[in-house]
C-alpha cells in the first residue's frame, strides 16, 4: 500500500512538465491555467499520431523501405501506448463504478 500522500498538484506539474506544457502551470480554474479538456485533448492527440506513426513505419517495413530498428522503436511504442490507454480506461470504470457503489 501507499505509505505516504502524494501531492496531487505535484503530480501535475511533474506530469505537464513531462509533457512539455510548461513548468509551473496548473491545471483547472480561470487563473490562465491549462484545464484538464486541454490536457486530455493533447494527450489523446499524442497518442493517436503514436499509433499512426506505428502503423506506417510498419507498412514501410513491409514494403521494404524502413530500418529494421525504426520499426521496432515505432511498434514498442504503440504497443506501450496502447497498453497505456487500455490501463487508463480500466482504471477509470473501475473508479466510475466505485462511485455508482457509493450511498447516497
Amino acid at each position: 500500500m501507499v505509505d505516504k500522500l502524494i501531492d496531487s498538484n505535484a503530480a501535475i506539474n511533474a506530469y505537464s512538465n513531462s509533457q512539455g506544457l510548461g513548468a509551473g502551470r496548473k491545471i483547472g480554474g480561470n487563473d490562465g491555467g491549462v484545464n484538464f479538456g486541454e490536457v486530455l485533448k493533447e494527450t489523446v492527440r499524442d497518442n493517436i499520431e503514436t499509433m499512426r506513426e506505428g502503423e506506417k513505419v510498419s507498412a514501410q517495413a513491409v514494403a521494404g523501405n524502413a530500418d529494421l530498428t525504426d520499426v521496432v522503436e515505432a511498434v514498442t511504442a504503440a504497443e506501450v501506448t496502447l497498453q497505456t490507454i487500455v490501463s487508463l480506461r480500466d482504471r477509470m470504470i473501475s473508479a466510475y463504478q466505485e462511485i455508482m457503489r457509493m450511498p447516497i
